[in-house]
């Protein structure tokens, strides 16, 4: 007889108290030896010698043998999870089903799949996708949900679009996979936190006994619904967290962030962690009746003020002459970094971390445009204007963004300049005003410094920037310029343009006459009537699976289409 995966027959002989069979043989089970060598030496020596059941001895070998193929260890059965969490929002529709799983397939294929000379990218487009079903109130597919996981654990542009339509399933699958545990940390508030911390006594066991990610987790959903509850909690156990753990529980205060929130943050001041300190002195200094911020404030007006004694009133600046204690525990930088001057370095930390507020009645100006017009003496104007753009970006302030920007067709400062960053300044503005300051200045610069500022534009792109876009990329191709120049942009056009617009391109295939072409379609003008089908191809995709979508009945169809309007993330 020889048993499964055993190159050798095992004996059934008498022992010494007579036939050795299957009743009279040792018993099953632990009183057998378990291994594998010793299966090998019984199978070897015979059940005469080493008495055991033969149908024992096959019933091990046979377990035995699939476990060494499967390249498992033998483990202590566990209790099976419990149920996932019932998600009941509706399902995909069918179409949009099999639109996702060809996204995710696309996707784990990898470079190559699609190339940029053939049809649409489809992993460019998964982020859009995401962002629809969202809007429509959609949720994954159960066997989809592994590839979702995987997806978003590869690009984290992709975690929360893929939470958000993954829900409570997603949660539950990343609790059991160690590779998934990014999802409890960054999942919508919603569905972050488990379901035992609805509770207070579940609220204190994870806190106290979670894992990191499960711990950020709950933060940050508990800050979400209820600030003063999740500072509290944090208050707990601060003192004996790591620096690092500390640091990202202080970044989840930034929601919600209040002046309720001042005197913890004024007690971070002190933490033995700099970069802690850091990050308590931004988060007080983003609270203009902040004591930080009027300590900031006293110290910049000292170095800033206005000259009316020459023929036009000069702003001038005395930065200060070294950086004290008390700027320290505020949250200055002493040592500048490689080729900056330590004053300048310490003026513009000061200024930025100042309320802007002051600056009208400092100046003696109605308003920010007052402010950034003013002339300002000895060569201080970029480390000036620098420092209020920090503090506009920071304190999201529209009228001082929109004032340091300027007109758009005639910017006060070169866009290159180091310390003009627009496509900061634009994040400030509301979507539409953003839009168009941004088509306005494509329609008098080109292309050649728009990609970063077309990035903060809301998707999809207004029709006054789409038509800016294309009338700037037909302008590149009228003067002979080749479209892999401008590969960014027409990536982005792909992904960005009103599918609406795709018939409105169709014009733009044609291959005209010229001295650039052999008359079999290429040259310069081939390569542009190529690049233009591509980007029809896929807005008439984007447009397919907007239908797709929408063949459903999504409760939030509506809402959805609202959303669309107000942000950047839905295409």
């Amino acid at each position: 007889m020889r048993a499964p995966g055993l190159h050798t027959t095992a004996r059934l002989g008498t022992g010494a108290g007579g036939p050795v069979t299957e009743d009279s043989a040792v018993p099953k089970g632990p009183a057998m030896s378990t291994t594998w060598d010793d299966l090998v030496t019984t199978a070897l020596l015979g059940t005469d010698r080493r008495p055991v059941s033969p149908g024992a001895l096959l019933d091990e070998a046979a377990l035995r043998t699939v476990q060494r193929r499967a390249a498992l260890l033998p483990a202590a059965p566990r209790p099976l999870p419990e149920a996932a969490p019932e998600d009941v929002r509706p399902p995909l529709p069918e179409a949009a089903r099999r639109r996702l799983a060809l996204l995710l397939a696309e996707r784990a294929a990898g470079p190559g799949g699609s190339g940029r000379r053939g049809g649409p990218d489809l992993t460019e487009l998964l982020p859009q996708w995401l962002a629809a079903a969202n809007d429509h109130g959609y949720r994954a597919p159960a066997d989809l949900l592994p590839g979702l996981l995987d997806a978003a654990r590869a690009r984290s542009d992709l975690r929360p679009g893929a939470l958000a339509l993954g829900g409570p399933g997603a949660l539950w699958l990343a609790r059991l996979n160690p590779q998934w545990r990014y999802a409890l940390r960054d999942a919508p508030a919603s569905s972050a936190a488990p379901a035992a911390t609805d509770t207070g006594e579940g609220v204190e066991q994870v806190w106290q006994e979670g894992l990191f990610a499960e711990r950020v987790a709950l933060l940050t959903s508990l800050r979400r619904r209820d600030p003063a509850a999740a500072r509290e909690l944090l208050a707990t156990t601060w003192d004996r967290e790591r620096a690092e753990d500390r640091l990202m529980f202080l970044d989840s205060l930034r929601d919600g962030l209040s002046p309720a929130d001042e005197p913890f943050l004024e007690g971070a001041l002190t933490d033995r962690g700099r970069t802690v300190r850091a990050a308590a002195a931004e988060l007080l200094s983003a609270l203009p009746a902040s004591a930080l911020a009027g300590r900031m404030a006293e110290r910049a007006r000292a170095c800033v003020a206005l000259d009316r004694t020459g023929g036009r009133p000069t702003v001038v600046v005395e930065a200060p002459h070294e950086c004290d204690a008390g700027m320290r525990r505020d949250g200055v930088v002493a040592k500048p970094p490689a080729g900056r001057g330590e004053r300048s370095w310490w003026l513009g930390q000061l200024v930025e971390a100042a309320p802007l507020g002051i600056w009208c009645e400092r100046l003696g100006v109605a308003g920010a445009a007052e402010a950034v017009a003013l002339p300002v003496a000895d060569g201080w104007r970029p480390d000036l204007h620098a420092a209020w753009c920090r503090a506009a970006v920071r304190q999201e302030d529209a009228e001082w963004s929109r004032a340091l920007l300027g007109p758009a067709a005639s910017p006060p400062e070169p866009t290159g300049a180091s310390w003009l960053d627009p496509a900061k300044l634009l994040s400030a503005l509301p979507p539409a005003e953003r839009a168009g300051w941004v088509a306005e200045f494509i329609a008098a610069h080109g292309l050649s410094e728009a990609f970063r500022l077309l990035g903060v534009c809301a998707v999809p792109w207004a029709k006054p920037l789409g038509r800016a876009v294309v009338d700037a990329l037909d302008t590149a191709r009228e003067a002979g310029g080749y479209p892999w120049s401008f590969s960014g942009v027409m990536g982005m056009a792909e992904r960005c343009l009103d599918p609406d617009q795709a018939d409105l391109l169709e014009a733009l295939t044609v291959l005209p006459a010229g001295p650039g072409d052999d008359g079999a379609g290429h040259g310069a003008a081939g390569y542009w009537a190529e690049a233009y089908q591509r980007l029809i191809g896929t807005l008439r995709l984007r447009a397919t699976m907007r239908r797709e979508l929408a063949d459903g009945s999504g409760p939030n169809a509506k809402g959805g289409r609202r959303q669309r309007e107000r942000g950047p993330q839905t295409a």
